[in-house]
């Protein structure tokens, strides 16, 4: 039996480069598309069924199983509010404060 690795699979090309020298490599890879963020804002609609639909297609391709972790609240809560909070107090958001 192969040894089973997670990818995270974004529906670009790295990601999906990764998965196939992996799978060519021989390992049991199945695919984790990450959805941290779904919500349209204004002047913006986010692209993130677009690039669902990109991973499911690269993962049919490779022949690969592809699970879809739903981080969304997580990311609001610990990314997006931190942002928010820290330009309303007049900060420069720091990623490394997270």
């Amino acid at each position: 039996m192969s040894e089973r690795v997670f990818v995270g699979l974004s529906g670009g090309v790295d990601s999906a480069l990764a998965c196939a020298l992996l799978i060519e490599q021989g390992y049991d890879v199945t695919a984790v598309y990450m959805r941290n963020w779904s919500r349209d804002l204004p002047g913006f609609r986010c692209p993130w069924a677009e690039e669902l639909a990109d991973a499911e297609r690269i993962a049919v391709t490779l022949g690969c199983d592809l699970e879809v972790w739903d981080f969304e609240e997580e990311y609001k809560r610990t990314v997006v509010d931190y942002l928010v909070d820290s330009y309303r107090r007049g900060y420069t958001p720091n990623p490394a404060r997270l």
